[in-house]
């Protein structure tokens, strides 16, 4: 299994309430993509100024602008005031900072506000650690979602699209849009590219890259068999990233927590026509059972 990375490209792995970040330090140029949650930020400008040792950080992009993705911008470029570059689609909600059209308020997470000096489309062609990178358009996690691919050295930056095991909630579906043929178009992009090796936006860099391709069309073709999975999985997610941010929640207020979750609201009320009460029992039981958080004393645990 080949995991060998170009010297300069590092990847900070930060688990799942922060995304993974790429620093590349090139001879004349640093760039850093993707910048994690907003509470992590003060972490991600640490592992930033260590990674770059007394360089400044001349360019920041994104591969999309969900929070978990972007929380950091706003402290990086207060530090550093970095060229930022993100998903042209999205610049006009970016410019207005219209929380609404970004998803920050929809599924009730922070992040604090950035500007952009550039924008990224597929097509474009970017210098990146000495290296020659190509933006491709991967819709369905997020519609505006990109790719980074460097050719030369196999290498596909995948953001939320392709994880080892699946990928990102595939949001647009929730809110009555297409987004199931878009995961599906997606990975077949990936698979036609062959990368030798994967950055994702959350857990290890892989290079079993045919496999995980097989692993996400079917849990593709899991989700999008009954969309009330899909529903589902988008509420556990949430509620565990939830958990992620405040590492304990209190059991009784729960139904009040997440009902406070626009997209959570949708979809009860929708697809699920669960009460509070009942979606909050049912979303506590999935994360137990998954091992993903525990019962003690009144209060949910992050485990």
């Amino acid at each position: 299994m080949d995991l060998r990375l170009p010297p300069s490209l590092h990847v900070f792995e930060r688990g799942w309430l922060s995304s993974n970040n790429i620093l590349f330090t090139g001879r004349h140029d640093t760039a850093l993509v993707d910048s994690g949650y907003v509470t992590h930020a003060p972490q991600t400008l640490a592992l930033v100024r260590q990674g770059l040792n007394g360089r400044p950080l001349g360019r920041l992009l994104n591969t999309h602008l969900h929070s978990d993705h972007c929380g950091g911008n706003a402290l990086l470029q207060a530090t550093y005031a970095c060229h930022t570059a993100i998903p042209a689609l999205d610049a006009d909600k970016v410019a207005a900072w219209d929380e609404e059209a970004l998803s920050y308020r929809a599924t009730g997470q922070q992040c604090a506000r950035f500007g952009f000096d550039a924008v990224l489309a597929p097509g474009d062609i970017l210098e990146l650690g000495d290296l020659s990178w190509r933006v491709l358009a991967a819709p369905g996690h997020d519609p505006h979602a990109l790719l980074f691919f460097c050719e030369s050295e196999g290498i596909l930056i995948s953001g939320d699209a392709l994880w080892e095991n699946g990928f990102g909630v595939i949001f647009p579906e929730l809110a009555g849009e297409p987004g199931f043929a878009e995961v599906g178009a997606t990975l077949a992009l990936i698979a036609s590219l062959a990368p030798r090796v994967v950055i994702p936006g959350h857990g290890p860099v892989f290079a079993d890259v045919a496999d995980a391709v097989a692993r996400a069309r079917a849990r593709l073709d899991y989700l999008s068999a009954d969309p009330v999975r899909n529903a589902q999985n988008a509420v556990k997610v949430l509620l565990k990233f939830l958990l992620l941010e405040r590492r304990a929640l209190a059991l009784e207020g729960l139904p009040g927590l997440l009902s406070a979750i626009p997209l959570v609201e949708r979809v009860r009320t929708g697809l699920l026509a669960m009460s509070q009460d009942e979606l909050a029992g049912w979303a506590v039981a999935a994360l137990v059972r998954a091992r993903a958080a525990r019962i003690a004393g009144g209060q949910l645990l992050d485990v």
